[in-house]
């Protein structure tokens, strides 16, 4: 039996029901594969059926403030993806009179598509036999084929996606591409994949040869810097606070935070010395430090050290740098996840 039909066979017996397998709505197809790009389906479906309800079209989310949509996507991280989306709705929307692309090639001149992205979407929406290449892919057919090449550079994804292309069904090319996800995702797993069950077993290369947990190679490694944040919550008798929104070209782009000091390496720091050069014209009650082990955040290049410290006020002064909120207002902000839960979980009075 051909690879793509012992696949599909496969899917159709053990297949994911989402919901965006049940359209061919290229919105809905471009809003999924961006929000499952670096996050599990169970994490994404709630985010993907709220922004489908607060913006039902491209249109809609078009037309949305930047605010609302980091806020939206509040705790997936990764959100340059989130100021990707939001941009390349505006440019559908005003650009291309509100209609996507209908192939591969003009796909992926969208800013945030990527080859993966473009492939799901032109075989999805519009049955372009072009096959999807990713993670998953990447595991199955190196394990299956016993390809050895290292994943981590250009040459061999190249070598996959021609062997992707090779094997794709001309016929059913969507739905070999969630076929193939959905075997990555549930049969073929990094750890403890479901071998005796698994239809290839009898010509799986690594089943045979005992490599299945030394496929596929990647001997690249990210390397993860340390970096040590702390934020200063100023909380004054009205119950303000101050904030500000991050602008630079880093982590938490456009989403919202409290005074922060920051630095690569870790060294002890003089708070009250900082408010006396940074905020002079604050005067100061009290200085609490909120947790004495660091709250660790973990980034894909950076791994965060966090301390959290409260500046208690009379009352706050005007500052250029920040803006003045009651913190029964921080709920309207976008922040990053690990500030969103350290807010939830003080008492400011």
């Amino acid at each position: 039996m051909l690879f793509h039909n012992k696949l599909i066979t496969w899917y159709l017996q053990n297949k994911r029901h989402l919901p965006w397998r049940e359209t061919k709505n290229p919105y809905a197809i471009w809003l999924s594969e961006i929000i499952l790009q670096q996050t599990r389906v169970a994490q994404g479906l709630p985010y993907f059926e709220a922004f489908l309800t607060n913006y039902p079209t491209v249109q809609d989310l078009a037309n949305a403030h930047e605010d609302e949509v980091m806020r939206l996507w509040q705790g997936l991280g990764y959100y340059s993806r989130a100021r990707n989306l939001h941009f390349t709705a505006k440019t559908i929307t005003h650009e291309l009179n509100g209609v996507f692309p209908n192939n591969y090639k003009d796909l992926l001149k969208l800013k945030g598509v990527g080859e993966y992205t473009a492939a799901a979407i032109a075989s999805i929406a519009y049955g372009e036999i072009v096959p999807v290449v990713d993670g998953n892919v990447f595991r199955v057919l190196s394990r299956i084929y016993g390809i050895t090449s290292d994943i981590s550079t250009a040459t061999t994804k190249k070598e996959f996606q021609a062997k992707a292309q090779e094997l794709i069904s001309h016929e059913q090319p969507a739905t070999f591409n969630q076929a193939i996800m959905d075997f990555g995702a549930i049969q073929c797993t990094p750890k403890s994949p479901q071998c005796p069950q698994c239809p290839f077993i009898q010509d799986c290369v690594a089943y045979n040869t005992n490599q299945v947990d030394k496929l596929p190679v990647k001997l690249a490694k990210t390397k993860v810097k340390k970096r040590y944040l702390d934020f200063l919550i100023f909380v004054d008798n009205d119950q303000n606070t101050y904030i500000q929104q991050r602008t630079k070209k880093d982590i938490w782009q456009k989403l919202y935070q409290f005074p922060l000091i920051d630095r690569f390496e870790q060294n002890d720091i003089n708070v009250q010395q900082i408010l006396t050069e940074d905020f002079k014209n604050q005067p100061v009650k009290d200085i609490v430090q909120l947790n004495t082990d660091y709250v660790i955040h973990i980034l894909s290049h950076q791994k965060l050290h966090i301390h959290f410290w409260m500046i208690k006020c009379e009352k706050l002064a005007r500052n250029e740098n920040y803006e003045i909120v009651s913190w029964n207002q921080l709920n309207k902000f976008g922040f990053p996840i690990v500030i969103h839960n350290f807010i939830n979980s003080i008492n400011t009075k």
